[in-house]
């Protein structure tokens, strides 16, 4: 194929590549793998840490970098020669934004460091959904356990004090730090550094990959997408996105339940 003419096709997964199942269709499994044999490049961008995101990378069989954490940490699992790049939040920011989240009540607080973490207080629930199977480096006072700079942090807040909290970040430390919500029934606010998103991040495997901008097809459905589709040569909103990324989206296809990915491939391969 025509470097000129290879695609760089990027993925979210929950809510997109990934059915309400939490798996790959065999209809989009097998559009990938034939885009694969056809010379594009196929590239996850996620929201999730590796730990959660590995077994659909080896699933799909995947060779290419990878965007995690939504663009703080883009590295590639199989060629460490490729280069790491992390972004993570300044330690002082991260516990400045603790205290003040407290203010507001909060339940718990993991803080992310690549694909560990540390958590203010045992909780089965919240180590079920986020820990993916490993144990955290220390529980206890994120002040005392955590020395690095944080990838990311996940505050789980009491439901009554998020609109007030997440105003205050927006008002006081917009400059340093991207905050999104999860809605229930986790009431968690995800917490990063500010500048980094999925584009940043899709933008550093396109150059390294010789993929001009124009020929990159992202895939998304939720706001941490945003960037990523206005980025993208071509920008697709899942059937099943929210209102605002469809509106930004160059195009909408099928749900995530229905094949979308691999109906929109067909089409534009």
């Amino acid at each position: 194929m025509n470097e000129a003419a290879r695609k760089l096709i990027a993925l979210d997964l929950d809510g997109t590549l990934l059915t309400k199942q939490k798996v790959i269709s065999p209809r989009t499994k097998r559009m990938l793998a034939e885009a694969k044999q056809l010379g594009h490049h196929v590239v996850i961008a996620t929201g999730r840490p590796p730990r959660a995101s590995l077994n659909y990378y080896h699933e799909l069989g995947l060779v290419t970098p990878m965007v995690n954490f939504n663009g703080a940490l883009v590295h590639h699992v199989t060629d460490e020669a490729w280069g790491h790049h992390h972004f993570p939040l300044d330690r002082e920011t991260a516990l400045c934004v603790i205290d003040i989240c407290e203010r507001y009540g909060i339940h718990n607080v993991m803080a992310e460091v690549k694909d560990d973490y540390y958590l203010q207080q045992h909780d089965h629930q919240f180590l079920k959904i986020l820990a993916d199977g490993r144990e955290p480096l220390g529980i206890g006072v994120i002040h005392d356990l955590l020395q690095d700079h944080p990838t990311s942090l996940l505050i789980q807040a009491q439901e009554a004090g998020i609109p007030e909290l997440r105003k205050h970040l927006r008002e006081h430390h917009a400059h340093v730090v991207e905050h999104r919500y999860w809605g229930t029934p986790w009431n968690v606010i995800e917490v990063m550094k500010a500048g980094v998103n999925k584009a940043t991040g899709l933008s550093l495997i396109a150059e390294s990959l010789g993929v001009a901008r124009e020929q990159v097809i992202a895939f998304g459905d939720e706001d941490n997408d945003f960037e990523m589709i206005q980025y993208a040569g071509t920008g697709v909103a899942m059937g099943n996105a929210n209102p605002e990324l469809k509106a930004m989206a160059d195009v909408i296809c099928d749900t995530n339940d229905n094949d979308g990915i691999a109906m929109m491939l067909e089409r534009l391969l």
